[in-house]
């Protein structure tokens, strides 16, 4: 199958799976694997890439939210009979009525003589509407899957409902080995476009690290065509990304799509998201962010210092959403009038401050993974500081635990390419420092900016952009 690029570690560790059931060598022939990850994340593409490369006979079925149950039934059968699962005869004009008996069917079709690949799409949607379907899929799992030689892969958006399946209290509990799908790396962004530096940060920070996007990339081609080039097209990846997302999850004037664009407009503190909102009760507004939170739409961060704070700050953590929400969404009248000019104009008054924030969980994730090769290596956080006056607000923090016991060091981050960080920056860092718990005369400073340190800067250390695309290997 052509056309598919990265997820090179992902293969590896699917292939180490099938060989498990290759080998033969444990009580279940089978494997089981719960792959999770948020929507758009190429969960699906992979799969079925790995299914196509393995050469193995296999079977994908594609669920569909609040689908009648019979018809999902049915589906599970028609791709069984449509297969290439050597016995996938058995399963044509069969119209199974539980699930029991749908994955029974389906085992019924697998060889015994050499391992079968079986991927379920978006597993909660189909057990969401079959009560006892969770005891149902263990049944037959333990019953008859598992005694074939097959990887079976179950793969799901709904991160928190695919959790669930893995509790101790739940039926299919200690059966599956749990995969994350995480987006594309700004590394992996990078090597897709061709673009380096602060340009593929700025890429990631668009495409939010998806797949489909960042396919539509152009070898080279600078943000600014990207966009261009994608406002210009109401099919463009970018254009319909983030309304199949919503679609999928939060229904056209749901109260859950006014608090996301607030948060995705930039407001992060409880009482400004409200504000922006429509005034929401505060018990409303608290219900909705912490659904977001669970479905991890949305993260909420709080200062990292040896002293406990609740001064929450919110912010878009799906990355799909991250880009789309502020600039995409607000231009499609403007894309389907195809005006990307206007589109771009909003891009050009707003990107740089609102890049100034949405890279810094992306800054903060690179320091600590570059801090492993380091005298660093026992920070375990990395976040910043503020407090309820917003001033001074510390950029970057590392400490050992949250709250920490110790803090490691203080650093700015100054995201821009003109100027490096000055020794007067430097200076203004190590004054406001002062006030963050935990920190001494005697703590680290250290920065981040593209274009380097100032010579003489009193750091301890200092990474730029490409050092930050380098802590992702």
């Amino acid at each position: 199958m052509s056309g598919f690029v990265g997820r090179a570690r992902e293969l590896d560790d699917l292939r180490e799976q099938l060989a498990v059931v290759e080998a033969g060598t444990r009580d279940a022939r089978g494997v089981a694997v719960l792959m999770r990850g948020r929507r758009r994340v190429g969960k699906s593409r992979l799969a079925e890439e790995f299914a196509e490369r393995t050469g193995a006979p296999h079977v994908i079925f594609q669920a569909a939210r609040h689908a009648p149950v019979a018809q999902e039934l049915a589906g599970i059968a028609d791709a069984v009979a449509a297969s290439n699962l050597p016995s996938a005869a058995l399963a044509a004009g069969n119209t199974p009525t539980t699930l029991t008996a749908a994955l029974t069917l389906l085992a019924a079709t697998l060889p015994d003589d050499r391992p079968s690949v079986v991927v379920i799409d978006e597993v909660p949607w189909l057990l969401e509407g079959i009560p006892g379907g969770a005891g149902e899929l263990q049944r037959v799992w333990d019953r008859a899957l598992s005694r074939k030689p097959v990887l079976l892969l179950l793969l799901g958006s709904d991160l928190a409902m695919m959790e669930q399946l893995t509790k101790a209290d739940q039926p299919f509990h200690g059966r599956a080995t749990e995969m994350v799908l995480h987006a594309l790396s700004p590394r992996d962004v990078a090597r897709m476009t061709g673009l380096t530096g602060v340009d593929a940060f700025d890429a990631h920070l668009i495409t939010g690290g998806q797949p489909l996007i960042a396919q539509e990339w152009r070898h080279g081609e600078t943000p600014t065509d990207f966009l261009t080039r994608s406002f210009g097209s109401s099919l463009s990846a970018l254009v319909v990304s983030g309304t199949r997302v919503l679609d999928a999850e939060f229904p056209e004037g749901d109260l859950t799509r006014r608090v996301l664009t607030a948060v995705g407009d930039g407001e992060r503190a409880f009482s400004k998201i409200q504000d922006a909102a429509g005034g929401l009760q505060p018990t409303s507004l608290h219900r909705v962010l912490t659904a977001l939170i669970t479905k991890r739409v949305v993260a909420a961060d709080t200062p990292l210092s040896t002293a406990t704070s609740r001064e929450t700050r919110y912010r878009i953590a799906d990355p799909s959403l991250r880009f789309w929400l502020p600039f995409v969404q607000p231009a499609s009248n403007e894309v389907d009038r195809a005006r990307p000019d206007l589109a771009m104009a909003r891009v050009d008054r707003s990107f740089s401050t609102w890049r100034g924030r949405a890279v810094e969980p992306l800054v903060r994730e690179g320091v600590s993974r570059l801090l492993l090769d380091t005298a660093w290596a026992h920070v375990a956080e990395v976040g910043g500081w503020w407090p309820r006056s917003n001033t001074p607000e510390i950029d970057l923090l590392g400490a050992d635990r949250r709250p920490a016991k110790e803090v490691a060091f203080v650093g700015t981050t100054k995201w821009r390419t003109g100027a490096p960080v000055t020794r007067g920056e430097v200076a203004k860092l190590a004054v406001d420092a002062r006030s963050v718990p935990g920190v001494t005369p005697q703590t680290p400073l250290v920065a981040v900016c593209p274009a380097g340190v100032e010579d003489g800067a009193p750091v301890a250390a200092s990474w730029t952009a490409d050092d930050l695309l380098n802590a992702w290997q």
